[in-house]
């Protein structure tokens, strides 16, 4: 999964509609905009139709604020 667009954001905390990179099923859900979320936790969200998890070569986005700072 990846993130296609993110429709709203307070502080850190977002709703996004994500998008599967394999069968371009978009589902709409929560996040968190630091690094180890756009690192670790997207990657590994699983497709509910397809079953697939994010290729190798996935790119995780930045976040909107630096790291450590507080929002």
């Amino acid at each position: 999964m990846k993130i296609k667009e993110i429709l709203t954001q307070t502080r850190r905390d977002f709703k996004a509609i994500y998008l599967c990179e394999h069968c371009n099923t978009e589902v709409e859900g929560n996040g968190y905009d630091d690094d180890n979320f756009h690192r670790n936790v997207i990657p590994k969200m699983e497709c509910k139709s397809c079953g697939k998890k994010a290729d190798e070569n996935y790119r995780p986005l930045g976040t909107k604020y630096p790291e450590g700072m507080q929002v």
